[in-house]
């Protein structure tokens, strides 16, 4: 039996290894593909999205989700991800059509299609699943669970001095759907940059990718690469070396394996007023708030086995796809 997974992102380089990953698992049927803005205006996010699950042989849906963010003017990481959102890489033009629904009728469907099953993954920021909570509220009990690449606890930020950047780019999304969930039928996982900046991508990662480029012939693995050698020139860049810290797959593996991490319980909340803070992901460590737990945060995280899980996954399908 396959695991249905809706996926939510602002495609973006480290989602484009996010959403490769998925269809290189035989195990997951990616149920939904949702686009929504971020790292890159919607529309070159969307057009990400069908050009890649093309390429990918994806038959899944790709819905356009919001263009703007719920409160605020959106803004965009084209110096981290490219102009078009996938570095160096060029896509071709998708001959696929896009869904007629929206991106958050599109996880209402997808829920009320698989009641209990379906595995939600937002790797960007949470418009579109905020919306469709508007549609229906009973979302966090049709979700089995949802997964989140997002926030800081007690950790620096990316975006702003303790802000991540899909928190930050719709603050008030992001806080709706955590206080919605707080019903769930099982704590969302939050993966935050205490948990994904652990997995950095080095040189030898890359040439591990260009060689399996190489030998599968794939044209995504070779995306892959032309999309990395931005990200990497970005972090050296911003001080980091030559590197790149690679978010979206860890949660994505441990969101369908379980594995690479643990998790602890916490109380999380978005603060929305804060003149320095907008955006940061609040943990009640000692429990001031008096709240029960709303999230599982990811820690412990292994990412000498994650990386080399997720090189051989991509190896082996990609090689059998070609």
């Amino acid at each position: 039996m396959t695991l249905p997974v809706l996926i939510d992102c602002d495609t973006g380089i480290d989602d484009a290894i996010a959403l490769t990953y998925l269809a290189c698992r035989s195990d997951v049927e990616i149920a939904g593909i949702v686009s929504t803005g971020g790292n890159v205006p919607v529309a070159a996010v969307h057009r990400n999205n069908l050009s890649l699950s093309e390429l990918l042989g994806l038959d899944a849906p790709v819905a356009l989700g919001e263009s703007t963010p719920l409160v605020q003017e959106p803004m965009y990481a084209d110096d981290t991800h490219g102009p078009q959102g996938i570095g160096h890489a060029v896509l071709p033009d998708p001959a696929r059509a896009e869904d007629a629904r929206s991106g958050a009728r599109l996880w209402v469907d997808m829920a009320r299609a698989h009641p209990g099953e379906l595995v939600g993954l937002v790797l960007g920021p949470h418009t579109n699943l905020a919306l469709a909570l508007e549609i229906d509220p009973e979302l966090p009990r049709l979700l089995k669970r949802l997964h989140i690449m997002g926030g800081a606890i007690n950790h620096r930020g990316n975006t702003g001095a303790t802000s991540e950047w899909n928190i930050a780019v719709d603050p008030e999304a992001a806080q709706r759907v955590l206080a919605a969930f707080s019903t769930a039928r099982e704590r969302p996982v939050l993966g935050s940059l205490e948990a994904t900046e652990t997995v950095r991508f080095t040189e030898d990662t890359l040439d591990g990718l260009r060689g399996l480029a190489e030998r599968t012939g794939h044209p995504v693995a070779g995306i892959l690469v032309d999309a990395l050698r931005w990200y990497f020139e970005f972090h050296r860049a911003d001080g980091f070396g030559w590197m790149a810290h690679v978010h979206d797959p860890l949660v994505t593996a441990h969101a369908v394996t379980g594995d690479f991490a643990g998790t602890r319980p916490l109380a999380v909340d978005v603060e929305l007023a804060g003149t320095l803070t907008r955006g940061q992901t609040v943990g009640d460590e000692l429990g001031r708030w008096g709240r029960a737990p709303n999230v599982d945060v990811l820690t412990d995280v292994r990412p000498a086995a994650f990386i080399a899980h997720l090189l051989a996954t991509l190896e082996t399908a990609l090689s059998i796809t070609r």
